[in-house]
């Protein structure tokens, strides 16, 4: 009589493929990590052109960035609160900057610590890569 192959996977091999996914989630949580970093800074920017509108339209209708009688309080939190948003106004000018509220996960930003927007539309900031905050 001839005896039954039995068929499986042994634990040695078990043990490998479990280390091999694990190795592989470690690396694709650190690269989730920073899309989820980059893709919040859109809460900044878009938080940044709305008060720069509502700045915009106290221009207009009061003739000055800084009048008593706009409605724009600052400083302000972003839509999705993941930013400050702080305002130098005078008469004629105004310069908008986002900081990472302290923590959220923005506050590990290293690559645009903050985010600034002037009334000429100039869009700049602080960090390891602000060419690519904007």
């Amino acid at each position: 009589m001839k005896k039954k192959q039995c068929r499986g996977f042994t634990l040695v091999e078990l043990m490998l493929v479990v280390a091999i996914v694990g190795i592989l989630a470690a690396v694709g949580m650190g690269f989730y990590g920073d899309y989820v970093i980059d893709a919040n800074r859109t809460d900044a920017r878009s938080s940044l052109s709305q008060t720069a509108t509502s700045l915009e339209k106290c221009k207009s209708l009061y003739s000055a960035y800084n009048s008593t009688n706009c409605n724009v309080a600052l400083p302000l939190t972003s839509n999705d609160g993941f930013y400050t948003i702080s305002a130098v106004a005078t008469v004629s000018s105004f310069t908008l900057t986002a900081t990472p509220v302290a923590g959220q996960p923005q506050a590990n930003d290293a690559e645009c610590t903050t985010l600034t927007l002037t009334n000429t539309g100039i869009e700049s900031g602080t960090g390891a890569n602000v060419a690519d905050c904007w």
